[in-house]
């Protein structure tokens, strides 16, 4: 890869990579540095690296950068769950909030898998090499993940 073609990667990728990390950790610091990282390592790999695959590559290391800082940070602090007001409020709740809240509960090979599919695009025999899982097990956390929100969205207790 040239350095042009480098270049060409960090415009076209960064966004997305960011979004994803970003929504998966909702931590813009810790979403920031491993996109960083992500490009950095990039960088460094650049002979090895074709252009046509410097996406799936990134998606790939920023995946797993974000694993080993979530692995990381488990050990350190174990915080608990924050107990949410439901308050009686009678204006109309937000179906974004609604929809991270229910991405929230998933686990987190669903929530990846899901984020691969449905905000980034991804096939899913893409999404079986960013995330070592060949293609039936992908289908399977998809369709699991997609279960788990349904259930959560119809219960009106989450809604409100």
């Amino acid at each position: 890869m040239t350095e042009k073609e480098y270049n060409t990667s960090v415009d076209l990728h960064a966004k997305a990579l960011f979004r994803f990390i970003f929504k998966n950790l909702n931590v813009r610091e810790d979403a920031e540095n491993i996109v960083q990282d992500s490009f950095e390592s990039l960088w460094l790999n650049k002979d090895k690296v074709e252009f046509s695959k410097s996406k799936s590559w990134l998606f790939t290391t920023g995946y797993r950068k974000m694993i080993d800082g979530i692995r990381k940070n488990k050990k350190i602090v174990e915080m608990p769950d924050v107990i949410k007001d439901k308050g009686n409020s009678t204006a109309q709740p937000d179906l974004k909030s609604i929809v991270n809240s229910a991405l929230e509960k998933l686990p987190e090979i669903q929530k990846t898998v899901i984020m691969l599919r449905d905000y980034e695009g991804y096939d899913y025999a893409e999404i079986g090499k960013i995330t070592n899982l060949n293609e039936s097990q992908v289908k399977v956390y998809i369709f699991r993940a997609r279960q788990t929100l349904k259930n959560y969205l119809v219960n009106l207790e989450n809604i409100i």
